[in-house]
């Protein structure tokens, strides 16, 4: 399981929270630690409705664009269901670590987390913003 130093809040449309809940509960079997994450980041969101989510939240069909610190790489995705997810287009899914990690932080925030691989990264959210069609 990831270790996650000085949790940044997070902000999630409740819209979207019964079908983000659905998502982690399938998954406990599959990818149990990253649907407990997943599940660990909803219980402590703070929800509301998705007309006073903050625009500068990550939520999905959000463009973020992130900087790894230990790296200086900053990279742009898109944060979709799994469905949708498609790497070659920018389009990462909810389901995976990065997107667990980002779902619901603010422009600004910072996080440590730990990769699959046992490396701990720090992160800053630089921009969020809306994906035009």
């Amino acid at each position: 399981m990831a270790r996650i130093s000085a949790l940044p809040r997070i902000i999630i449309a409740a819209e979207l929270f019964d079908h983000l809940e659905a998502l982690a509960e399938g998954a406990l079997h599959r990818q149990p630690d990253l649907a407990d994450r997943l599940l660990t980041e909803l219980s402590r969101a703070k929800v509301v409705p998705g007309a006073k989510l903050p625009a500068d939240v990550v939520s999905l069909g959000n463009r973020v664009t992130y900087l790894d610190e230990a790296t200086g790489r900053s990279q742009t995705l898109s944060l979709v269901f799994p469905e949708e997810a498609d790497i070659d287009t920018g389009r990462v899914s909810v389901m995976t670590p990065i997107g667990v990690a980002l779902l619901g932080l603010p422009q600004g925030a910072h996080f440590t987390w730990e990769t699959r691989a046992g490396e701990e990264r720090r992160l800053t959210v630089l921009t969020v913003e809306p994906v035009t069609a």
